[in-house]
């Protein structure tokens, strides 16, 4: 499949998601931020969730990670991400331990 055939839902002003095709186990996604945005609210997750940024920069709990940067979330942790770019990244989050 190309991600670019699955249709973007608007998760706020200017974030587009792609939900790409899940299995028992993790579901993956595509998001697209334009500059100056912000997740909506802080995001929680009971499993591992992790993202790759493929341009732009994302902002999350402070740190700043650039293009090609690689971000692992551990089990039962929160964030809120943010750009002052825009960024586009794919991300897979797990269902189950």
């Amino acid at each position: 499949m190309h991600v670019e055939d699955v249709e973007p839902h608007e998760v706020a002003p200017g974030i587009l998601r792609r939900k790409l095709p899940a299995t028992a186990y993790a579901r993956g996604w595509l998001i697209g931020f334009a500059a100056g945005t912000e997740w909506p609210e802080t995001d929680e997750h009971p499993t591992e969730e992790r993202y790759f940024v493929i341009s732009g920069e994302v902002i999350d709990g402070g740190e700043r990670h650039g293009p090609e940067s690689h971000v692992v979330f551990a089990p039962g942790s929160e964030y809120r991400p943010r750009t002052e770019t825009g960024a586009r990244m794919p991300g897979i989050s797990m269902l189950s331990a």
